[in-house]
């Protein structure tokens, strides 16, 4: 790789598995930040009962957007971590039933950016505002709402639904608190749910689906997200990563599946600096076999998993390298 010197130690390959939670779907069109594939679903657009469309989620990092979406789902879609800035993708949920399809959009974070990665993120959130029926912005019931909070609702049109996340951990004089203070968004809805317990999530869901239009499912009716296998895999590499890391380090970590032929699969974990590297591979490999066996409990059985580390200097601070890793 170019942009800065790599060098590379392969974790023990191991076979193991798990069946995974659902397959990939049709992508959508990259010139289509809201996600609407050209080719829609079978469904008969005609039929006035079933509604359709796309949901983008936003908010300033770690306030719960991948949890919220995971549980509206029914299915692992976007990985977690309390490591702020977990997501970096636009990453699609769908929601099948029989009366509609609803598509959640999972943004990166909102905030100050410092790197090319991090402009290229709130790039990518930004972008999801467009082309989407629906925008669903997050706040912390816990905590204060803040001018990182006002920043982005400044940003989003009159007819977002604000949802106060994380009642599971606030008082009720709390969620009345971010309720009132929320008011001066002047936003069309707000509601209070706990995506990590589930209260809440079904009525959010249902007034989602409520406001969506009629028209055709755009995935087909088995899928429940857009991504490929393989972008799926390094995602869960890079979140058993994050889980035995420091607050420092998830930031410098990258994953992309370097070759794929099944049932053997090769991930790249890139770092920027040697010191990572050795964090990264743990004492005797500690480390990377750990991530490899968990991995490979989220996999189809048989699946043959080689991780190898590689250094690029300070690459998330080159943009051509992030272009490259697919940010």
């Amino acid at each position: 790789m170019s942009g800065g010197e790599s060098e590379g130690e392969t974790g023990v390959p191991d076979e193991a598995g798990a069946p995974v939670q659902g397959d990939a779907a049709d992508q959508a069109s990259a010139s289509n930040p809201g996600g609407r594939s050209e080719q829609a679903g079978s469904d008969d657009p005609s039929e006035p009962e079933f509604r359709s469309g796309f949901v983008t989620v936003v908010g300033r990092p770690n306030v719960g957007k991948s949890t919220l979406i995971n549980r509206a789902v029914g299915y692992k879609v976007s990985i977690v971590s309390d490591k702020p800035q977990t997501t970096r993708h636009q990453i699609r949920g769908i929601l099948n039933r029989p009366d509609g399809q609803l598509v959640f959009v999972d943004t990166p974070g909102l905030h100050r950016p410092r790197t090319a990665l991090g402009e290229r993120t709130n790039a990518t959130a930004q972008e999801t505002l467009s082309g989407v029926d629906l925008v669903c912005m997050l706040v912390e019931a816990h905590a204060k709402i803040g001018p990182g909070d006002r920043w982005i609702a400044k940003r989003l049109p009159p007819e977002t639904i604000l949802v106060v996340n994380k009642t599971d951990r606030a008082k009720p004089d709390q969620i009345i608190e971010r309720l009132a203070t929320a008011l001066e968004f002047d936003f069309a809805e707000y509601f209070p749910v706990s995506a990590k317990s589930g209260e809440g999530v079904p009525e959010l869901v249902e007034h989602l689906m409520s406001k969506l239009p009629p028209g055709p499912a755009w995935y087909a009716t088995d899928s429940v997200s857009d991504a490929p296998e393989q972008f799926w895999i390094a995602e869960l590499v890079r979140e058993q990563l994050l889980a035995r890391m420091d607050q420092e380090l998830p930031h410098s970590i990258a994953t992309r599946v370097t070759e794929y032929e099944w049932p053997r699969i090769r991930c790249e974990i890139l770092v920027e600096r040697d010191s990572q590297k050795g964090m990264v591979i743990g004492k005797g490999g500690r480390v990377l076999k750990d991530v490899g066996t968990a991995v490979r409990e989220e996999l189809p059985e048989g699946a043959f998993l080689e991780l190898h580390v590689a250094v690029s200097k300070d690459w998330q601070r080159h943009a051509d390298l992030v272009e490259r890793l697919g940010y």
